[in-house]
């Protein structure tokens, strides 16, 4: 397969016919990153090991703890990484954090290429006060904590409020808004986590909107999404004709997908309950839906406002802004005017962030990415990158894919000239597994995943769902006999 740019994968036959060792390539990161550059490497290279480190016992990254409970085909990409981590010349080792238990340093002398695909761990912030108020979360962790994440698992938002705001008008935002409105019977049949089940079971959020700096043209959902929320069962889309005011003629030349979507928001906008071409019950069905979500365009946070008591939010004050420009490029510009809205629950979509991982590895903390060309880290010959770490938090997983072919052929590349030198052999995992046994850390292989996985899909099975979530890292390891 051609890897992104058209860079055709080289041959390798000469390793499988002389005695140099074979290369050993180390990929840092579970997810679709990791998973598709190891696959990458295996499948155009014939001699090469990768031995994929993960900081969870479970693998598969956002895969597993990004991709909405309702979105299951998203999922169907976890039975080829499967395929990959049960190749005899790849391995995966959970439970390790890298930077704490071995350091980039330590696997840079075990592997002749290290690559770091471990994605972005953290969001960003809105830098406004009163963000740090009870009822302010980032939708990072709300879409950790009804996905299972480990460290989101105590979150417990409160959802006693009748309004939420969402600050962002990406797809996660539209994830979070929909699993805030959905109807129960819908979620009890993923694998959302049975404690957020229970908590939305008893939701009293009647009323999102979803609220961004800039207009309509500049909204980063896709189609998809935005269709899936138009058609969500008991709830309406309030929209405000007068936000797609000449957009028509504005659009005439714009890309297809940017066209069909602002005619999609213009469409719901300007159709009344009633002038629906659907069944005469889903009309009147939709006109008394009991919940209801809107989009709000060029309005800036400025500040969460505090509950007199000054513990709690009660609302946001936003700047309205007009626009600067046009298109993608188009700036939010701060009119002057200000206009608060009530709610007592805000989520932050605004983006994820990289962390940087270990001091030894360079870092661009204005862009949260590790400075590379196609994948190669920047003044650390033999260290990669691919992801969202390699390129920012952009895109899908079919993003991903390509983004991590284009390292993994960088990484053919430079075994093929002679930038990695192989004719030393690499102990590869023989050198970690004794560093990190040094350091009391017990590695979770593949197969102990299977045994965790079973369990989860016999419990899922139980309760009617595709599985049920093990959300306590400590519980996963007691499943497997730790």
């Amino acid at each position: 397969m051609a890897g992104a740019g058209g860079r055709t994968p080289l041959g390798f036959k000469r390793w499988l016919s002389s005695p140099v060792p074979a290369p050993r390539v180390c990929v840092v990161g579970s997810g679709p990153a990791g998973f598709y550059t190891a696959q990458h490497i295996l499948k155009h290279h014939g001699g090469a090991r990768v031995d994929i480190y993960e900081k969870l016992p479970v693998p598969f990254g956002l895969v597993r703890f990004g991709v909405a409970p309702d979105h299951p085909e998203v999922k169907n990409v976890i039975n080829a990484f499967t395929q990959t981590a049960r190749s005899e010349r790849c391995a995966y080792y959970g439970n390790v954090t890298v930077g704490k238990d071995v350091t980039v340093a330590e696997l840079r002398q075990a592997y002749h290429a290290v690559v770091l695909s471990y994605g972005a761990e953290d969001n960003r912030v809105l830098g406004i006060p009163g963000e740090n108020l009870s009822g302010v979360y980032s939708a990072r962790a709300f879409v950790g904590w009804y996905n299972g994440l480990p460290e989101n698992r105590d979150l417990k938002p409160d959802l006693s409020c009748e309004t939420a705001l969402i600050l962002g008008h990406g797809n996660v935002a539209l994830d979070v808004a929909r699993i805030l409105l959905s109807p129960l019977h819908l979620l009890r049949k993923t694998d959302i986590t049975d404690g957020s089940l229970a908590a939305l079971a008893c939701s009293k959020v009647k009323r999102v909107w979803l609220v961004g700096r800039r207009g309509p043209l500049q909204v980063a959902f896709t189609i998809k999404e935005l269709r899936e929320m138009i058609n969500l069962p008991g709830a309406r889309p309030v929209l405000n004709p007068a936000d797609f005011t000449g957009l028509e003629n504005a659009i005439k030349d714009a890309p297809r997908p940017r066209k069909r979507l602002t005619e999609l928001m213009i469409k719901t906008a300007l159709e009344k309950p009633g002038e629906k071409t659907m069944e005469v019950q889903a009309v009147a069905a939709q006109a008394a839906a009991p919940r209801e979500w809107g989009l709000k365009f060029q309005r800036s946070p400025q500040e969460v406002l505090p509950t007199t008591d000054g513990r709690r939010a009660r609302g946001v004050r936003m700047a309205l802004t007009r626009l600067e420009g046009s298109g993608d490029s188009a700036k939010a510009v701060p009119t002057g005017d200000v206009e608060e809205l009530e709610c007592g629950l805000v989520l932050s979509s605004i983006g994820y962030r990289s962390r940087p991982l270990d001091p030894a590895v360079p870092f661009d903390t204005q862009r949260g990415v590790i400075p590379n060309s196609s994948g190669r880290v920047e003044g650390v010959p033999g260290l990669y990158c691919s992801g969202w770490v390699k390129r920012g938090p952009t895109g899908v997983i079919i993003t991903t894919m390509n983004d991590s072919f284009d390292t993994a052929q960088s990484v053919l590349e430079d075994l093929q000239v002679g930038v990695l030198d192989v004719s030393a052999s690499r102990e590869g995992f023989g050198a970690v597994e004794s560093i990190l046994g040094s350091r009391g850390v017990r590695p979770v292989s593949f197969s102990d995943w299977e045994k965790i996985d079973a369990a989860e899909v016999a419990r899922g099975k139980a309760a009617g769902k595709p599985r049920e979530k093990i959300v306590d890292p400590q519980e996963m390891l007691q499943l497997i006999g730790r």
